[in-house]
């Protein structure tokens, strides 16, 4: 990395090197590398070292790794009493790794009229790819079969990595991530993590940590063999008592 600038990544490079994190710009906060690929094995080579892509339709692939970190404690999840009144309700069926393209695609979508999306058709294409090979993860939220809302991220070790969510009913996101947390708690998840902070990630109970507890939670729990490679939801969890 030079003073002016993020490392370089040749598209040629196959050795999924990245800097180390502590070379991050703080300004752009977090700006680590450019360029690069996204295969599978260089995005969880990525995530290992708390670097993640994040990048528009008209630019490189820009790798990320912000100080200091918006993490959730799956035990913290906080469950408002609006929240808490729709999951006793039962109205929403939660389900995991049932439709994730259909998820990854909704979370695609503009949110706003006239504003593009950081998922490009590159970045799906990439994530699916480790769906297939068994890192990335669904949870889809229905409502009278219809998907309504959902999650999507990756999973090494014990740390689960969130990626986007969307909604297309009033909590349908919000009940996703609910039972998320309480079946990421029930496998002994250390972490979610969430990247970027935000108001509404904040509500829920997400926090921020530095980077360099962040990157030890990594090296503690990435390791650690996840017990249920199935990854399905336990019903009982999704049902509650809440």
């Amino acid at each position: 990395m030079s003073a002016e600038g993020p490392f370089w990544i040749h598209p040629s490079d196959t050795s999924l090197a990245f800097p180390d994190v502590s070379l991050a710009l703080r300004e752009p906060d977090g700006l680590l590398a450019v360029g690069g690929d996204l295969a599978p094995d260089r995005i969880l080579a990525g995530y290992r070292k708390g670097i993640f892509p994040w990048y528009g339709d008209d630019q490189p692939i820009l790798w990320w790794s912000p100080d200091p970190r918006t993490v959730l404690f799956p035990a913290r999840f906080k469950v408002s009493r609006s929240l808490r009144k729709t999951l006793r309700k039962g109205r929403f069926r939660v389900t995991m790794d049932r439709a994730f393209e259909d998820v990854i695609r909704a979370c695609a979508a503009p949110r706003r009229a006239g504003t593009g999306t950081w998922i490009t058709r590159e970045m799906a294409a990439a994530y699916t790819a480790l769906h297939h090979s068994g890192y990335a993860h669904s949870v889809e939220c229905w409502l009278d079969d219809q998907l309504a809302g959902g999650i999507y991220g990756v999973a090494i070790g014990k740390i689960f990595f969130g990626e986007s969510m969307f909604s297309r009913a009033t909590d349908a996101s919000k009940v996703a991530f609910a039972v998320l947390t309480r079946q990421l708690r029930a496998w002994g998840f250390a972490l979610i993590d969430c990247q970027v902070h935000s108001p509404h990630l904040a509500s829920l109970g997400a926090e921020q940590i530095s980077r360099r507890e962040f990157i030890n939670y990594l090296d503690a729990w990435c390791p650690v063999a996840h017990d249920n490679p199935a990854w399905r939801l336990q019903p009982a969890l999704a049902s509650g008592p809440w």
